[in-house]
């Protein structure tokens, strides 16, 4: 059964706060392999002028991820989550995801598209820092595949 089109642009509250950490940053440069000191290192940081590490660009998908999932858990939309497989992911920025930052994300379906049966669905992310200044909008595309005849 198609998603239901009403959906497109429903938003869903923000999330609580999310404090980005020093060795969250560390760990996740290590398990992408980045050997960027500007992650790990707070004077390589502050020579390029932030006020602490920095993350990753990919860094703020767990954040955002996670709160797509009230979009994904929302009974009333019906997405069969078994079916579902990460079609894209963009990232805009206004600045860096920094070391002490709270972090809240509000989620909003931009788009429900079907496609050979699949259903295509578009949520983005607003994260906001503590002050509410926005730091980067993440737009996640998921796919849930067709069900099989049987």
């Amino acid at each position: 059964m198609a998603l239901d089109q009403s959906f497109v642009g429903r938003t869903y509250p923000a999330t609580d706060p999310y404090e980005v950490g020093r060795e969250k940053i560390r760990e996740f440069a290590e398990a992408v392999g980045d050997a960027n000191p500007v992650y790990t290192d707070p004077e390589a940081a502050k020579a390029l002028g932030h006020p602490d590490v920095i993350a990753p660009p990919t860094f703020v998908f767990a954040i955002t991820f996670k709160a797509a999932g009230q979009v994904i858990q929302d009974p009333q939309l019906g997405l069969d989550y078994n079916r579902v497989v990460h079609g894209d992911q963009k990232f805009a920025y206004t600045r860096p995801v920094r070391a002490g930052d709270r972090l809240t994300v509000t989620s909003r379906i931009e788009s429900v598209k079907s496609l050979a049966g699949n259903d295509v669905l578009s949520v983005r992310g607003e994260v906001h820092d503590q002050d509410g200044e926005h730091v980067v909008t993440a737009h996640t595309t998921l796919v849930a595949r067709a069900a099989e005849e049987a």
